[in-house]
């Protein structure tokens, strides 16, 4: 049975644990921003701007509801159409101020289209991803390799599957070359009922502390220069395409008559663009391209 109370209790909890986590390193804490959706429900955002690890680091979680569900919903689940539904969930993203931490992504979720006289229809769908611009391949592997051991404690074909679902997801069709160097990726998740599907999708946010935070403390004192802040400028520009062209849940959001500001709070705080850029040859920033900015198994060599 859908335990909606449940989900939305854990999705809070895990806000609050990774907020502590973040507030433990920086010397700020992130502003409390609480929302009400005149269409149904509301949220709390989360944001922190200029600490000495993060430019900005944005947390958001939302418990909305409604009766009509906005196109993008209804096109890819003609089922639910006619349905009221509710949706919450977790959503962050990192954008560290030192360009050789990554820039990370993290959502969890959940949806139930409800009508009388019939089943609810639910499902789960979540994931994350790393996204470098001075990448070290053993970040790369540890962030990886954190992931496969904790979807295995589940079911050893996981992590390969949502693997491949996430390099999919979070390639820049237009550019033709992926965001970053991947993770996982899952949606329209149900089919192991709901107590182990929510356990499943509960677990994740344990893993992206285990997976982000070791690389947050071992790169945020390596030097840098203004030639590698204008680089992590320029590689944020994709962040912004990807989100504002492709992204599934910021279409969602803005359709559903969501939050703008809360929806938009993923968006990096400065980014460049350079018209037909191209890396030096043998540059670090060539190396990135070349070698991370590829579909590959990470874990292979492991």
């Amino acid at each position: 049975m859908v335990n909606k109370e449940l989900v939305n209790d854990k999705f809070q909890l895990l806000q609050h644990k990774i907020i502590e986590t973040i507030e433990m390193t920086e010397s700020k804490t992130f502003l409390h921003d609480s929302w009400q959706r005149p269409e149904g429900g509301g949220g709390n955002t989360c944001i922190l701007e200029n600490g000495e690890v993060f430019e900005r680091a944005g947390i958001g979680f939302s418990h909305v509801h409604g009766s009509q569900l906005p196109q993008s919903a209804t096109d890819a689940h003609p089922e639910i159409v006619n349905r009221k539904w509710e949706a919450m969930g977790v959503s962050l993203v990192f954008h560290p101020f030192n360009p050789f931490i990554p820039t990370v992504h993290l959502n969890v979720r959940f949806f139930v289209a409800s009508k009388e006289g019939h089943d609810d229809i639910w499902w789960f769908g979540g994931g994350m991803d790393l996204t470098p611009y001075y990448p070290f391949e053993e970040d790369v592997i540890h962030f990886h390799q954190t992931l496969k051991d904790g979807l295995d404690k589940f079911d050893t074909s996981l992590y390969a599957d949502y693997k491949n679902q996430c390099d999919d997801y979070f390639f820049l069709k237009h550019r033709n070359e992926p965001r970053g160097v991947g993770g996982i990726f899952f949606d329209d998740l149900n089919k192991f009922g709901f107590a182990d599907t929510s356990k499943f999708v509960f677990s994740i946010g344990d893993l992206f502390l285990n997976a982000y935070m070791p690389i947050v403390q071992k790169r945020k004192k390596e030097k840098f220069t203004e030639h590698h802040k204008n680089f992590q400028y320029y590689r944020r520009g994709r962040y912004v395409e990807f989100n504002l062209l492709q992204d599934r849940g910021t279409l969602f959001g803005i359709q559903s008559k969501g939050r703008t500001e809360s929806i938009l709070m993923s968006m990096p705080p400065k980014v460049n663009w350079s018209y037909d850029w191209t890396p030096e040859k043998g540059s670090a920033e060539e190396k990135l391209y070349k070698k991370f900015l590829v579909k590959k198994d990470w874990l292979e060599n492991v």
